[in-house]
């Protein structure tokens, strides 16, 4: 039996019932330590998959095509950090300073890969430029987002993770070495990646797993749940249906009057209104102090599973929109008379 289509995946419900488990048992003391050594360690192996699973020859494949990843690059790193702060006078009251914190942060991040290209792909899109535009958010993320933390969570300069240049040698150290380390050896274990890929979702969603069990772990004892009441639950959805909309709206309205061709509007609108749980949740940790990150990444979680449903929507509505149109077509053309011969 099929799974209706507005049920969440199955990640999601993991990511819910890792939270409900961290709320009920979280780790603490030693074992607490010995934890963030083993998260530290599926962060880089998390990182270094990343690395080996990004084809340079799919990059090289849509990098012509510059002024569409230009739109999402600006879209990811500047229309989201400006939405968040020209947002927040009017929906800050509705949640804590702690979870605006997490939508602040959530605004920096890169574009996902997989969804963004599988999603393009339903819809009829261009996929090279996606897979190549949202590669390349993904990988200047490492770079971009903690400037752009530093920049526009202002707020949480009392709760960073340390100074600018620990953090920095922090991403560089649990996220940029994983990375090159995958790109280099990708000739060596890139036909195996490949081969590999449904298995080696299940290492990508269980790092992402062990980094939510510990940072709502560290959050529960510092009473999460007792500085958060349910009325700023409900207010940070209403916050993240906002953002997303707001974010497709523009995307498509900009893509449209600059021009674009119908496929490179799917990519761009799918492209650049996404944010990426697998890098957000790992770069929380690195970039946040451990008691704050439960908050921070809280509202990524609602986030992703909001993109999700509603980008599957679009997708599969413009994907069949398409199809018919193709389907009249060569309907059209089979019933058109052939020219008579003389």
């Amino acid at each position: 039996m099929a799974r209706p289509k507005y049920l969440p995946d199955n990640f999601t419900f993991c990511l819910v019932g890792t939270v409900i488990f961290a709320s009920l048992v979280p780790v603490h003391g030693q074992a607490a330590v010995g934890f963030n050594w083993l998260t530290n360690f599926a962060v880089g192996l998390l990182f270094f998959l990343h690395g080996a699973k990004l084809s340079r020859e799919a990059i090289v494949a849509g990098a012509t095509h510059w002024r569409l990843h230009i739109v999402v690059l600006l879209s990811t790193f500047a229309l989201f950090p400006l939405l968040g702060l020209a947002l927040k006078p009017l929906l800050s009251p509705l949640v804590t300073p702690a979870l605006y914190t997490g939508i602040l942060f959530l605004c920096t991040l890169p574009s996902t890969v997989q969804s963004s290209i599988a999603f393009t792909s339903i819809a009829k899109g261009n996929v090279p430029a996606a897979v190549c535009s949202a590669s390349a958010s993904s990988l200047l993320g490492i770079f971009i987002t903690p400037a752009l933390v530093s920049v526009v969570v202002t707020s949480q300069a009392a709760g960073s993770g340390g100074s600018a240049w620990h953090t920095v040698g922090n991403i560089v150290l649990q996220l940029l070495v994983p990375f090159v380390a995958g790109q280099l050896l990708r000739p060596l274990i890139g036909k195996w990646i490949e081969r590999n890929r449904a298995v080696l979702k299940y290492v990508d969603q269980g790092s992402i797993l062990f980094v939510v069990y510990g940072a709502f772990s560290e959050a529960v004892n510092e009473g999460l749940w007792h500085h958060i009441p349910l009325a700023a639950l409900g207010g940070l959805v209403v916050i993240n249906i906002v953002l997303l909309a707001l974010a497709l709206g523009l995307t498509i309205f900009v893509s449209k009057r600059l021009g674009f061709s119908r496929a490179d509007q799917i990519t761009i609108i799918f492209c650049g209104s996404k944010k990426s749980l697998a890098a957000g949740v790992p770069m929380a940790k690195v970039i946040f102090a451990s008691q704050t990150v439960g908050a921070v990444v809280l509202p990524l979680m609602l986030f992703h599973q909001i993109q999700l449903m509603v980008c599957a929507a679009l997708a599969q509505r413009w994907g069949a929109r398409d199809m018919s149109a193709e389907t009249r077509a060569a309907s059209r053309e089979r019933s058109t008379p052939a020219p008579a011969r003389h």
